[in-house]
């Protein structure tokens, strides 16, 4: 973690005006994935053990409870000069939907109003309620809560993202890279009959597991190589959205979309972890697609 700490260090040291400015104060959430126990990326930020803040209980106990305790990365940015902390939630399950965004609105609606994260959808399409539970970057909406009341559970942000209050990340740095692969259909010539632009059964068939991607970030987040150079290499999610259109048959600047990529850090700092298809929460495979531009580079 020393490594981890020192290398982090210098990524902050080196970053640009865009987060200097207006996030330099920011908390700046991490999760160690071998012990899955989060702590902020600076010795000065590490948040406050759960066994300091105490736990917020929901329920009265009785005898048919499942009590379950509930772990969750807290800060205010109203607060900037307070450590993040770990606060403890118990519910009882029997009250409780199935999965852990249920948990968190129940937390929100009934326990504390205070507590903030993103959702929208509830149905894995959004892409708003992505965080770390339980040490894996995935959608808390899909995120079925383990009925093991033993187990307690631990949510965090995203990890090596910027934390705009609890458990939401700032994802400003994302969504700049997504726009830098001009994400739309460039198709200048019109069809001799003046319709759509059609394709094959085939054509179409090669979209399949690309299209799909709802830009929630659980991959990029999980990826060692964003971590470290998240403001030259574009990650996997985005790499994956700049393969969709690599491959449709109907775009017609395929040329300047592969020149954008021809450099050192934007595709090449794809180390092959995999750890983006490992935690996708819609099941795509970043790291094939990613392979699949490099093969088109070479070419």
């Amino acid at each position: 973690m020393a490594a981890l700490r020192s290398s982090t260090s210098r990524l902050l040291a080196s970053s640009r005006p865009l987060f200097q400015s207006s996030i330099a104060k920011r908390s700046y959430a991490t999760v160690d994935p071998i012990s899955k126990i989060g702590e902020a990326m600076s010795d000065t930020q590490i948040p406050v053990s759960e066994k300091k803040t105490g736990t917020i209980k929901a329920d009265s106990q009785t005898p048919e409870a499942r009590t379950k305790t509930f772990h969750i990365y807290r800060w205010n940015p109203d607060e900037p000069t307070k450590k993040p902390k770990m606060q403890s939630y118990t519910l009882d399950l029997n009250k409780t939907g199935p999965m852990v965004l249920d948990a968190l609105i129940r937390i929100k609606n009934e326990v504390d109003p205070t507590l903030t994260f993103r959702r929208s959808c509830r149905e894995g399409i959004c892409g708003s309620c992505a965080m770390n539970i339980d040490g894996i970057n995935t959608l808390a909406c899909l995120c079925r809560i383990p009925t093991n009341t033993s187990h307690e559970a631990r949510i965090y942000p995203l990890p090596h993202t910027y934390v705009v209050k609890d458990l939401v990340p700032d994802l400003t740095q994302f969504y700049k890279q997504y726009k830098s692969i001009k994400p739309y259909l460039q198709h200048e010539s019109k069809t001799e009959d003046g319709r759509e632009n059609r394709q094959t059964p085939e054509e179409r068939k090669k979209l399949d597991g690309l299209y799909e991607c709802i830009l929630c970030a659980c991959c990029s987040t999980s990826c060692p190589s964003y971590w470290w150079n998240q403001e030259e290499y574009l990650g996997p999610a985005v790499l994956l959205q700049s393969y969709r259109w690599l491959a449709d048959s109907r775009d017609q600047h395929k040329e300047e979309r592969k020149a954008a990529l021809d450099n050192s850090m934007s595709l090449y700092r794809c180390h092959t972890i995999l750890n983006c298809s490992r935690t996708c929460p819609k099941g795509l495979n970043p790291g094939k697609a990613i392979a699949e531009i490099k093969k088109v580079m070479a070419f």
